[in-house]
């Protein structure tokens, strides 16, 4: 694995740090820094300059329209916009059901859904889990009966991610109830605006609406949408979480938080010391800075072997269970840091147009909430328990 730059990646990461100062907001800058939320426009007039540049499918191969980059250029790619304050591309139609079209789907549908997804003029969410079915995924009980030319699916999915701004769902429905749960799975693409969508809010406790329930009352969906064969979606479903845990590592996010941080640390002089003075605070810092480039260099492996040919295989849930757990272990440092000032609960502040006054520092208002919203990365993507047994079965050989 080749980690030096070479003169034309030096020249590729200054072109894309131009590109964001030009194409992203200040507005959308500030909310990334500030640790406000970002509303629908933030994301879709960002990625769809992304898209028009050939830029938002950038981990697909040039085949299915992708850049063909290598993987300093994605590494590049990644760090950069980090640093310039963009929003994390919303993944679920470039980096998860994108990938499982050119993979598994027929040449129709390729040409059908790729180029929506590739400028972001479709937006996507993921209907994975289920009451009652969420890391214990294969026994959801959606149900997808076909008759005809169509299936009549009816069902609940919950923890829906962005379903409020999606134009289409991917949804695992079990089409078969013989045999072992994973044998009677198939991958089925939704139209959101079809009869019997249903989708009803979930405000998070920092007081965001991103996850949602959603119903599905004798859907109406042509055949045509279901990718590879029928009983057979466990495979798609599979290839889709390995890409999905391969994003949740987020390290350059990682990184910018671990930046912030020591900023704050730099903040607040108290008796003429700030906690940039502390030791033992600044040893923290410098031991959660190391984990976040252990973690960077394991990322780097898994790529370039994806850059070899190969594709991400059970290493990724080591990458999200890490992954996990620094973002995490950021987010509570950075309540440490603020101190009392994190006790007065003000989720309100993280909106662009509140009327509210910050207790304490500017900085101070997205502590709390932030690190009660980062409480689920260690579920999505399927729990850190899951994934343990995943390496202790798939990697380790137990």
């Amino acid at each position: 694995m080749d980690l030096s730059l070479k003169p034309e990646h030096k020249a590729f990461a200054d072109e894309v740090r131009a590109f964001a100062r030009e194409n992203l907001s200040p507005a959308t800058r500030e909310k990334t820094f500030s640790g406000k939320h970002y509303d629908r426009d933030d994301h879709m007039v960002w990625q769809k300059a992304l898209g028009k540049k050939g830029w938002l499918a950038y981990t697909w191969p040039k085949k299915y329209g992708g850049p063909g980059w290598d993987v300093t250029q994605r590494f590049l790619f990644e760090n950069v916009l980090a640093e310039e304050g963009a929003p994390r591309i919303l993944p679920f139609g470039p980096k998860m059901v994108g990938p499982v079209i050119y993979t598994f789907g027929t040449e129709a549908q390729k040409e059908r859904f790729l180029p929506g997804i590739r400028s972001s003029e479709v937006s996507w969410c993921q209907g994975y889990s289920e009451p009652g079915a969420g890391s214990d995924l294969a026994n959801l009980r959606t149900r997808a009966v076909r008759e005809g030319d169509h299936y009549i699916v009816n069902g609940q999915k919950t923890w829906t991610s962005f379903a409020h701004w999606g134009d289409w769902i991917f949804c695992l429905v079990r089409t078969n109830t013989d045999g072992k749960p994973q044998e009677g799975i198939s991958f089925l693409l939704i139209d959101m605006k079809t009869p019997g969508v249903t989708v009803r809010p979930i405000i998070m406790t920092d007081g965001a609406h991103h996850v949602n329930d959603v119903f599905l009352d004798n859907v109406k969906v042509p055949v045509e949408n279901l990718i590879g064969k029928e009983n057979e979606g466990w495979t798609c479903a599979k290839f889709l979480l390995a890409n999905e845990r391969l994003g949740i590592a987020e390290v350059p996010s990682s990184k910018r938080g671990v930046s912030v941080l020591r900023k704050i640390a730099r903040m607040e002089p108290q008796d003429g010391r700030t906690l940039a003075d502390d030791p033992a605070f600044t040893a923290q810092i410098a031991d959660i800075d190391l984990q976040v480039q252990a973690l960077e260099m394991s990322e780097l492996r898994v790529l370039s072997t994806m850059a070899q040919g190969g594709a991400p295989g059970p290493e990724v849930s080591s990458l999200k269970v890490r992954g996990s757990e620094i973002q995490q272990r950021i987010a509570e440092l950075t309540m440490e840091a603020v101190g009392e000032y994190a006790q007065p609960y003000q989720p309100g502040m993280l909106f662009h147009d509140t009327n509210e006054t910050p207790i304490g520092p500017d900085h101070a208002p997205p502590a709390a909430p932030r690190y009660f919203n980062m409480r689920k990365t260690s579920i999505y993507g399927g729990s850190t328990e899951i994934q343990k047994n995943i390496v202790s079965k798939m990697v380790l050989g137990l």
